[in-house]
């Protein structure tokens, strides 16, 4: 083991932190860009300020940034060692005498504290953050009713209701020539028509209060076969949210937004193993398997590093995506077997680590008995893709 204060040990670390912040910063943006449009939307044709969209972004933050986080560890290992090997260190290493599984210490601490950081993001700040976005969202949402409500367009975001708005007056927030198809009664259907309303929100109770002036309710009894039509002056109607449901202050909470503790109530209360069961243990495995796969990448990345000394820097990059993306891929399997209760969700949460790590394991046996990788021949297939490029242009 190299002695963690010694100079190898400080030099192989610092090698890895500036890869790691450009890749943490690169993937970042990419997982962001999805809402580039929807965030362009709020700021520029709904008139939401700059902060509150500012608070959305850092409350999803915690969700990408657990899957963010290993991929930027191994790429950060591997771009660390492909630059050492490029320059001949790793060899010059070899010939002082120093091993490859000497080379693993810092890679180990280097994994380790971005296991701790996934594990604080899987634990505490998807949970966390996940509430304080829906809570958030809500005040947004009724401060700024156009973001909810859109002008001629049928609204179907509240349970068994259908609203249609003609028109929204954006300064004192009233609507006009109203349209509601309220189904929340069974057998009975209600078409409400008025001429004004307006809406207020409810932030402790997740629900909006619709105040309507001037219209008529026809109601048709499916049972009976029989309508009626009142009249009326006001009228109000409560509507409550789809997504509100799981939201902090509702007993219903989604098993994405519990703690470990809350997991572990909830879990109590199944009689029965059913899909609900099993997603609730997939996702209080996933709090701890994820944050292991930044050992097994980091593992993994050390090989691919070294081995690829021969190819094009484009080569080991590539390769190391295309382990990221079959780990990401074995995970998404493992999740759709586990939730159905095809296999225990425990092994489809910690097989792709196993998987990984398994192998990242055997190809450093393999590189410290100075063997070669037996995909090293798959390197003139990625250098073969940009000059296909350049010709088909």
């Amino acid at each position: 083991m190299i002695n963690p204060f010694s100079i190898l040990f400080r030099y192989l670390f610092l090698e890895m932190l500036p890869p790691f912040f450009i890749n943490l910063a690169f993937f970042s943006f990419i997982f962001l860009m999805k809402q580039i449009l929807d965030i362009t939307d709020m700021i520029v044709n709904h008139k939401v300020g700059v902060g509150p969209v500012c608070l959305l972004l850092v409350y999803t933050m915690p969700y990408f940034l657990q899957y963010v986080i290993p991929m930027s560890i191994m790429m950060a290992v591997l771009m660390a060692f492909l630059r050492m090997s490029s320059d001949n260190e790793i060899m010059a290493l070899k010939a002082g005498g120093v091993s490859v599984y000497r080379l693993f210490t810092p890679v180990l601490v280097f994994s380790l504290l971005g296991t701790l950081i996934t594990g604080y993001m899987t634990i505490y700040g998807v949970p966390r953050g996940a509430a304080r976005f829906k809570t958030l969202l809500f005040n947004v949402a009724t401060a700024n009713l156009n973001v909810s409500l859109k002008e001629h367009t049928f609204n179907d975001r509240f349970q068994k209701i259908m609203l249609y708005v003609n028109k929204i007056d954006l300064r004192s927030g009233e609507l006009r020539n109203v349209f509601i198809e309220d189904s929340r009664n069974e057998g009975v259907n209600n078409t409400v028509v008025a001429r004004t309303g307006k809406l207020f929100g409810d932030p402790q109770e997740m629900v909006y209060h619709l105040r309507l002036y001037d219209g008529t309710i026809n109601q048709m009894d499916m049972d009976d076969r029989s309508s009626h039509t009142v009249s009326f002056e006001t009228y109000d109607i409560r509507l409550d949210i789809k997504a509100a449901m799981s939201a902090p202050g509702i007993t219903h909470k989604g098993p994405k937004e519990m703690t470990l503790a809350e997991l572990k109530k909830y879990m109590k209360q199944f009689k029965s193993k059913d899909e609900q069961y099993f997603g609730a243990q997939l996702q209080y495995h996933k709090k701890f398997s994820i944050p292991v796969a930044c050992l097994a990448m980091g593992l993994l990345a050390i090989p691919l590093g070294i081995q690829t000394r021969n190819s094009k820097k484009a080569f080991g990059i590539g390769l190391g995506l295309f382990f990221f993306l079959l780990y990401y891929i074995l995970l998404s399997i493992g999740s759709a077997f586990g939730e159905n209760g095809t296999y225990p969700p425990v092994l489809g949460m910690w097989m792709p680590n196993l998987i990984l790590g398994g192998f990242g394991l055997y190809l450093l046996v393999r590189s410290a008995r100075e063997k070669p990788l037996a995909f090293n021949g798959l390197a003139p297939l990625f250098d073969m893709v940009p000059q296909l490029l350049r010709r088909k242009k």
